[in-house]
Formats: C-alpha cells, sequence, structure tokens
C-alpha cells in the first residue's frame, strides 16, 4: 500500500514540477523572442512583433528543449528504482 502511495503522489509531484518547469521555459522563451524583436526594430509594429514571436514559440515547441522537459518524469522514477532494486537486492 505504501509504494502505491508512493507512486501516485510521485506522479502528481513530477506532473506539478514539469508543468511549472513547463511555462517558465515558454515563457523566458518568449521574453526573449519579444527583446530580440524590439532590438532590432525599435519602433516596431505590435502585429508584426506578435507575428514574430509567435513563429518563434512555434519554432520552440519544434525544438528539443520541450521535449527534455519530459525528463523530469524519467530521471527521478530511476534513481527511485535503482535505490528500491539496490536496498532489495541485499
Amino acid at each position: 500500500m505504501g509504494f502505491i502511495k508512493l507512486v501516485v503522489f510521485g506522479f502528481i509531484g513530477l506532473t506539478v514540477i514539469y508543468f511549472s518547469v513547463s511555462l517558465y521555459s515558454r515563457s523566458v522563451r518568449k521574453e526573449r523572442l519579444e527583446d530580440e524583436f524590439d532590438a532590432e526594430n525599435p519602433d516596431g509594429d505590435r502585429e508584426a512583433r506578435d507575428a514574430f514571436v509567435t513563429a518563434g514559440l512555434k519554432a520552440y515547441d519544434a525544438s528539443i528543449r520541450p521535449k527534455l522537459i519530459g525528463l523530469v518524469y524519467v530521471v527521478p522514477t530511476l534513481a527511485i528504482g535503482a535505490i528500491v532494486y539496490m536496498i532489495n537486492a541485499n
């Protein structure tokens, strides 16, 4: 029963961490794109800026970085699995 609680609450905790890191990473990328557009176009059009940011975020979504955030699930699961295995192997 304790192991099931660990799995359920661990999954909930990892999901919260995953969404937090994902939202943070996306907001940092969006801010960087906005700053880049503002530096290149000091008197830029609002619609052009929004189009630039949207295109940049689409490219970000297709990149490997959002997929690497999924390691939030993999690494702790493997670590806990290895610890449980090593403790029970003796």
